[in-house]
């Protein structure tokens, strides 16, 4: 048997951002990657991180404890699913380049780096009549300035344009209020807190924050990538996973149950 990975996308993207990934993995994994409510072929389905979560749990549960990976919004899923039904159908756990509070406060210095609270509540009400703007600002930050990326900017661009901002504004508006920081310490698996060096979202200090607060937590951070590092830099990125998944014999789970 293979090692099963259940990868979760980012806002306006689709389950297709982690192909290369997967290809690159190769056959000691066995990967999926659902598009999410409110997105890819799952348009039509009500958009907001509880239905995510609700996703996810059919998901796991017709799969043997998957590695969890989220990357952005698909982080928050993750946390989302982990408050709500735990860790038990988990082996793992992998988020890229998210915090569990987008917005930033006098108590709190890990929310979205250079806005405001107020800014941040604000472009919701911007999404659907300035979405070409808005595309435009969310390919300059999915990537750093130098990277080379598998997916190309252009093709980024391209995809974002044809979507549907109607469909993703209730999902942008979970997120901009999501506070999932009491959720961080009931992480009792092995967890792979993963950021990009050069992200122009999050600060590598809400990785280590992050970090510091689950049970079984360490840092992976890419330098030369911003805010999605599997896709800037994918070899460095899936030897990391390996690497994780090795050191914490999340593989082994499935050869003592073979051989039982």
């Amino acid at each position: 048997m293979t090692v099963p990975v259940l990868f979760l996308h980012g806002w306006s993207m689709n389950g297709a951002v982690f192909d290369d990934m997967a290809q690159r993995l190769g056959t000691g994994f066995t990967c999926y990657a659902p598009d999410l409510p409110g997105h890819g072929n799952r348009l039509e389905d009500d958009a907001s991180l509880d239905s995510c979560a609700a996703l996810v749990k059919r998901w796991i549960d017709r799969l043997d404890r998957p590695i969890l990976v989220g990357w952005s919004m698909g982080a928050g899923v993750a946390w989302r699913y982990v408050a709500q039904h735990g860790t038990s159908g988990l082996r793992g756990l992998v988020t890229i380049d998210m915090s569990p509070r987008m917005l930033p406060g006098a108590d709190w210095e890990h929310g979205l780096i250079g806005q405001s609270a107020e800014a941040i509540l604000e472009t919701s009400g911007r999404i659907v009549p300035e979405w070409p703007r808005i595309a435009g600002s969310i390919v300059r930050n999915m990537y750093a300035r130098n990277s080379a990326p598998a997916l190309s900017r252009e093709s980024v661009e391209e995809f974002l344009l044809v979507q549907d901002p109607a469909r993703l504004r209730p999902l942008w508006d979970d997120l901009a209020t999501m506070d999932e920081r009491q959720t961080i310490p009931l992480i009792d698996i092995p967890y792979l807190v993963c950021c990009g060096a050069q992200s122009r979202l999050y600060s590598v200090k809400t990785a280590r924050f992050i970090a510091s607060q689950a049970q079984q937590a360490r840092v992976e951070c890419f330098r030369r990538s911003g805010h999605s590092p599997h896709l800037e830099e994918p070899e460095a990125f899936c030897n990391a996973f390996r690497s994780f998944v090795a050191v914490e014999g999340l593989e082994t789970e499935i050869e003592d149950k073979e051989a039982t």
